[in-house]
């Protein structure tokens, strides 16, 4: 079973959230973060290479420094408070017609080392590094990471007995969507909401932020290796997540764009895909206006944008392993099958050639993409589902590169986690 506990959050004061929360580190760069950034953002905090004139380096000394120096200004001017007391929080957050609710706790970085916190995803090596110099620096997770379980009835009653009461914050970002967090005071759900996730929930799974809960686990290995008392109860061996059960989180659809066709023409490429797929025109410009874009209607039914058209690909039975976890994904099906075997594409993380397109976008950025003459092709994938990825991640399997896409990001700020009690 998971190992969680409450915690005193480090958070603004209600009157100062909208000026404080911030999007997450990795959504922007960091001309984008200098122009959102107000007098109070976290950005100053999560992107401190803002502060230089000219931007300085995100991996510079001078840079890591300023990331302090902000934090600790922060909690001297009161922009960021620490609660009395160790708490659990409730956070909603609401895209469209969709609010998804999860319980913000501190997971421990044992179970991401034993394999009870599961992950679907590779994690880069440099990547870990430069999160854990930000854990390290700062003696804090600044941001949370994104986990899954599966739903407790219990738990869903107390989520949704919390979110019945009065927010501590609520309000819509510059996305149209709403964040809205609720502090859970009473000791006693307090407690129990601790028993259920130590004695009923039996794993986490990542969802979001792979490189960021790799760097605390190797941050509290790192503050084990140096306390010749350690009981593992420490702070620093718990690490902020929010945790939403599986039935409220819905995957967003991660799509490709290539360059060229290898040399093929447009007919030859086509006439190589009906191979192995199904091929037909889904949708072409009619009284001068653009194809409509036609969106792929289940697993292994794909779209493509090619010239001037929408067309629908079905991959033909045979094609794939519905008992292999991996390969019956549409993300595999179409690596192998498109990408490798006609476009000669065999590395998704270091191709040059290729490029991924969030769902979020819309299937209008990929064909914008294509007649803007920077792309010759584009692929729209149907969403992997939540049992997929809970199953690959139960089977120790890893999803290829660029396979889940989730949306609302969590908003940074709204929660802070000190590794010192």
């Amino acid at each position: 079973m998971v190992r969680v506990k409450p915690f005193a959050a480090i958070r603004p004061p209600k009157n100062l959230v909208t000026e404080v929360a911030a999007p997450p580190y990795d959504v922007l760069n960091s001309e984008e973060a200098r122009e959102m950034a107000g007098e109070k953002s976290l950005l100053h905090i999560t992107k401190p290479e803002i502060d230089f004139t000219p931007i300085a380096g995100e991996h510079e000394q001078r840079t890591y420094d300023k990331a302090v120096e902000n934090f600790k200004a922060w909690k001297e001017r009161g922009w960021l408070v620490r609660e009395d007391k160790e708490k659990y929080y409730v956070y909603a957050q609401t895209m469209g017609k969709r609010t998804q609710y999860g319980i913000v706790l501190c997971a421990h970085t044992d179970d991401y080392a034993n394999g009870i916190i599961k992950k679907h995803e590779l994690t880069r090596k440099d990547k870990e590094d430069d999160r854990m110099v930000h854990v390290r620096i700062q003696n804090a997770n600044i941001e949370p990471v994104f986990f899954a379980f599966k739903d407790n009835e219990e738990l869903n009653a107390i989520i949704a007995s919390t979110a019945a009461g009065k927010p501590e914050y609520k309000f819509t970002d510059e996305n149209k969507f709403v964040h809205t967090f609720w502090v859970i005071n009473d000791d006693a759900v307090n407690a129990r909401i601790t028993e259920i996730f130590t004695t009923q929930v039996d794993a986490f799974y990542v969802a979001d932020g792979h490189h960021r809960t790799a760097a605390a686990a190797r941050v509290g290995a790192e503050k084990k290796a140096q306390n010749p008392h350690h009981t593992g109860d420490e702070e620093y061996n718990f690490f902020m997540a929010v945790c939403f059960p599986q039935s409220q989180l819905a995957i967003i659809d991660y799509n490709r764009v290539v360059k060229d066709l290898a040399g093929l023409s447009e007919e030859a490429f086509l006439q190589a895909l009906e191979k192995d797929f199904d091929v037909a025109v889904a949708t072409k410009p009619r009284c001068g206006r653009p194809a409509k874009p036609y969106a792929p209607t289940g697993l292994h039914n794909f779209s493509m944008y090619l010239g001037d058209k929408w067309y629908t690909l079905t991959a033909k039975a045979g094609r794939y392993d519905d008992n292999d976890p991996i390969g019956v994904l549409d993300v595999t099906i179409l690596s192998n099958l498109v990408l490798d075997k006609i476009l000669g594409i065999k590395d998704l993380r270091t191709d040059k050639r290729i490029d991924f397109v969030g769902g979020i976008r819309g299937l209008g950025e990929l064909s914008r993409r294509v007649d803007s003459g920077e792309m010759k092709v584009a692929f729209a994938l149907y969403p992997v589902s939540m049992d997929q990825l809970i199953r690959i991640a139960d089977t120790g399997n890893i999803m290829p590169p660029k396979t889940t896409w989730f949306e609302p990001k969590l908003r940074s700020g709204l929660a802070i986690h000190s590794l010192e009690r």
